[in-house]
């Protein structure tokens, strides 16, 4: 079965088969995406899949109303914790992105009504030959970029927010020759 070429090790073939890419309506699942990209800023996302687990036990099952109420005491401790990066922009970040995601959530009545504007509510498919024909960014993450930093959000780049778009399929960049590929 051909799958996109990033897809190399039985843990990214899972992820690549069974959830890269699919359309996401689950304001949790929003949370834990934004907070898994930001944290897997300047590392691999592979390293990130390994820590997931660790991460949804630190962070409240990525609860975003519980994470806005991390104390200062609470994120501090999170540095001590092994299973997670231990970087403390990240942690303090993630707090406050659960704090502006709860902001989306009251403006819009959902983080789900929220994200899916950017793409008039339907998936973004692009069909690329090769993975040179991905980018890491565009116009359209560009803009959640710059609306998210708006909003109080922090580590929501052009290049996260592109992965975020990906991952919860707003974008669908399957390669043509994937089996994932939609027409």
């Amino acid at each position: 079965m051909k799958r996109c070429a990033w897809a190399n090790d039985p843990m990214m073939i899972e992820y690549h088969d069974r959830e890269w890419g699919q359309p996401v309506h689950d304001d949790r699942v929003f949370f834990e995406f934004l907070l898994l990209e930001g944290a897997q800023a300047g590392l691999s996302w592979q390293v990130i899949l390994r820590k997931r687990e660790a991460y949804r036990r630190a962070f409240a099952e990525f609860d975003p109303a519980a994470v806005a109420r991390f104390t200062p005491a609470r994120a501090e401790k999170l540095l001590l914790e092994p299973a997670i990066v231990r970087n403390r922009r990240k942690i303090e970040g993630a707090v406050r992105n659960a704090a502006a995601f709860l902001r989306v959530q009251e403006e819009f009545g959902s983080f789900d009504r929220y994200v899916w504007r950017f793409v008039d509510g339907t998936p973004v498919r692009k069909r690329r030959r090769s993975p040179a024909d991905v980018p890491a960014s565009t116009p359209l993450s560009d803009a959640l970029s710059k609306d998210l930093r708006v909003r109080g959000f922090t580590f929501v780049g052009t290049t996260i927010c592109y992965s975020f778009l990906q991952a919860c399929g707003l974008v669908d960049d399957h390669l043509a020759s994937c089996f994932k590929a939609r027409a």
